[in-house]
C-alpha cells in the first residue's frame, strides 16, 4: 500500500477544515486518507492517536460559529477543576451560547444556552471558555454538594508550589460568596449552600470531602494545610487537616503509596516527625473516605477525645 501524500506543514500542526485543505490543493481523496481523523463534520486532524480534550476542543473551534464557548464539564476540565470520575469521563463537549442564540448542535456536542450575567469569556489553551466562577455555577446542576464544594475549594486555593500554568486563585473566596448570594437561576440554591462551605487551603478533592464528612459528624472544623513547626522552631512540613488545640492531625493517603514511592517515603518521614513532636496522626486511606466513613469518623473522634 502506498503511503499517503504529505500534507502542507500547517495542516499537520493543527486541526483544519476540509475547505482550507482544498484551498491549498489537497484532493478530496487525500482528505479521506487513513492518517486523518474526522472528529467533526468538515474538520480533519492529522494522526490516529486518541485525541486529548484540548485537541478535541481545538478541532471543534475550527468549525464553530462566533459566540460558541466551552462550558459546564468541558470548561471545568479545561480549568482542571477536580471532578468525580463518572462526570469527568467521556468525550462529549459542552458548548454554550448566550440566550437567545441558536443552540449548538453537532455530533459529540452537548449544547447549552446561558445568561451573560457576570460572564467573562476567556481564552484558555487557545479556545474560548467560560470564566472559572461561571463554570462553577454551571456545575451546580451536575455535582453533588460535596463535589461542588471541592470544586470551589480548588478555585480559591493559592497553591504552595504552583505548576507553570496554574494561576490560582481563579477567584477570591469573598467574590465567590458574594456572587453566589445574588445568583438567580437554575441551581442557585445549590450554589449558595456550597459557597457557605467553601474554604481556602484544601490541596485536593479528597481533602475537601474528608473535611465535610468530619464536620457533618459534629466534629470541629479543622485548619487546612497549615505548616507544623517543632517546639524548637524548625518547620516539620504541612498537615492536611489540623486540630491545633488537640494536637491532632488528619492525613489523607491516596494512591501515592503504590504510584510514587519517593513521595510515599517523604510522607512517611513527615508523619513520623509530626508524631515525635507530640501530635497524634490519623491516616485515612481511600476506603476510609469512600466506603468506611463511620469508622473514620470514630477514629478521628477518639483521637480528639484522647
Amino acid at each position: 500500500m502506498s503511503r499517503p501524500r504529505s500534507l502542507p506543514a500547517e495542516l499537520i500542526r493543527a486541526p483544519f477544515s476540509v475547505a482550507a485543505a482544498a484551498s491549498v490543493g489537497v484532493s478530496a481523496r487525500r482528505i479521506r486518507g487513513s492518517d486523518l481523523q474526522a472528529p467533526f463534520s468538515g474538520v480533519r486532524i492529522h494522526g490516529r492517536a486518541v485525541l486529548t480534550l484540548r485537541e478535541l476542543c481545538a478541532a471543534y473551534r475550527v468549525r464553530s460559529p462566533e459566540g460558541h464557548v466551552f462550558s459546564h464539564v468541558t470548561a471545568a476540565r479545561l480549568w482542571r477543576i477536580p471532578l468525580p470520575r463518572a462526570v469527568e469521563e467521556g468525550d462529549v463537549l459542552d458548548v454554550a451560547v448566550v440566550t437567545p442564540a441558536a443552540l449548538p448542535r453537532a455530533h459529540g456536542v452537548r449544547g447549552h444556552r446561558m445568561s451573560d450575567e457576570g460572564l467573562e469569556v476567556t481564552i484558555r489553551y487557545g479556545v474560548p471558555v467560560c470564566d472559572a466562577l461561571t463554570t462553577w455555577f454551571q456545575l451546580a446542576r451536575i455535582l453533588a454538594h460535596d463535589d461542588l464544594v471541592a470544586a470551589g475549594d480548588f478555585l480559591v486555593r493559592r497553591p504552595r508550589r504552583p505548576e507553570a500554568d496554574d494561576h490560582r486563585p481563579f477567584v477570591d473566596l469573598s467574590e465567590l460568596r458574594e456572587r453566589a448570594a445574588h445568583r438567580r437561576c437554575h441551581g442557585s440554591r445549590a450554589v449558595r449552600a456550597a459557597a457557605i462551605d467553601v474554604r481556602e487551603g484544601a490541596d485536593s478533592r479528597p481533602e475537601s470531602i474528608l473535611r465535610l464528612v468530619l464536620q457533618r459528624a459534629g466534629l470541629p472544623e479543622p485548619e487546612l494545610n497549615p505548616q507544623i513547626v517543632h517546639p524548637r522552631g524548625h518547620p516539620l512540613g504541612w498537615a492536611d487537616l489540623l486540630y491545633r488545640d488537640r494536637r491532632v492531625i488528619v492525613e489523607y493517603d491516596g494512591d501515592q503509596h503504590r504510584t510514587d514511592y519517593e513521595q510515599f517515603e517523604k510522607d512517611a518521614v513527615r508523619l513520623e516527625n509530626f508524631r515525635r513532636a507530640g501530635y497524634t496522626v490519623v491516616q485515612v486511606r481511600k476506603k476510609g473516605l469512600w466506603q468506611n466513613r463511620t469508622r473514620t469518623i470514630a477514629r478521628v473522634r477518639e483521637a480528639l477525645n484522647g
